[in-house]
């Protein structure tokens, strides 16, 4: 009978740490969702302030040039998805990812550094389901 508990609450433990374990991804994965929904919602407040001065995305003239456009010629500028013709050196207030700093950035880099924290999070988020 005193091998027989042993093993139990060996058991036991072993089955405690798992659930640990999985209550500590739980929590990563809702902080991590958190933090993804924040920089979601701050692109989106960019994307709108860049939209509301002239349009952010490229013109099918320019995307029709481009596919057609001779190779010797000159290319076309690249126009920033987000940005499009808004002044990208504009600065603009934003609080850096999983950090309390505070800082006044060029619009451009702004969106830039919330568009690679959204993507990493997203990645530790797909890493963290499986």
């Amino acid at each position: 009978m005193d091998e027989t508990m042993k093993q139990f609450q060996e058991g036991l433990i072993e089955l405690e740490t798992e659930a640990e374990h999985l209550l500590l991804a739980h929590h990563q994965l809702v902080e991590n969702d958190r933090v993804r929904n924040g920089n979601r919602e701050a692109l989106t407040a960019l994307r709108k302030r860049a939209q509301a001065t002239k349009t952010s995305v490229p013109s099918p003239f320019e995307s029709i040039m481009r596919d057609i456009g001779d190779p010797e010629s000159r290319p076309l500028v690249e126009v920033c998805t987000t940005c499009g013709y808004h002044d990208s050196n504009e600065r603009t207030w934003m609080m850096f990812p999983r950090t309390d700093l505070i800082g006044r950035i060029p619009f451009h880099a702004a969106h830039t550094i919330l568009e690679t924290s959204f993507s990493q999070t997203y990645l530790i988020l797909l890493q963290l389901r499986v």
